[in-house]
């Protein structure tokens, strides 16, 4: 993969996205990427910016942190409160996360890795069984 973009990473992805509804910072290095809202055990929101494919209507997220050891803020804020908010480009709307069972997350997986190749490097890379997050909209 050649060497990623990261002038948009992090606080400055989230802002930038959504001050300009996703015309900045939905294609990043490639990919398209979405904005997700958990809550933090205080109730505060928390923003950050994702690579996301698709299942039908579903949104697809993966817990890689990169092939860290320890699962990422984001999910384990939405494993505990799986009532989220996504902001796909312009459209920003309640959903509800969870994790892939394990039959589901070995068909999603070839999904998730043809749109970000480096997650099959990230699993590798860890003892971690690198979970798979379904989002679909509430209601």
């Amino acid at each position: 993969m050649a060497e990623l973009d990261l002038s948009l990473f992090g606080d400055e992805h989230v802002r930038r996205y959504r001050e300009t509804d996703g015309e900045v910072g939905y294609l990043w290095n490639g990919a398209p990427c979405l904005v997700l809202t958990t809550t933090r055990k205080s109730g505060d929101p928390r923003d950050t910016a994702l690579i996301f494919g698709q299942d039908g209507d579903a949104y697809l997220l993966v817990a890689s942190k990169g092939g860290a050891p320890d699962h990422p803020w984001w999910y384990r804020d939405l494993a505990a409160r799986p009532a989220v908010e996504l902001q796909v480009r312009d459209d920003r709307f309640p959903a509800v996360a969870r994790t892939a069972s394990a039959e589901e997350k070995a068909r999603l997986w070839p999904t998730m890795t043809a749109v970000w190749p480096s997650y099959d490097d990230y699993q590798a890379n860890t003892d971690r069984d690198i979970p798979v997050v379904i989002i679909e909209r509430a209601g």
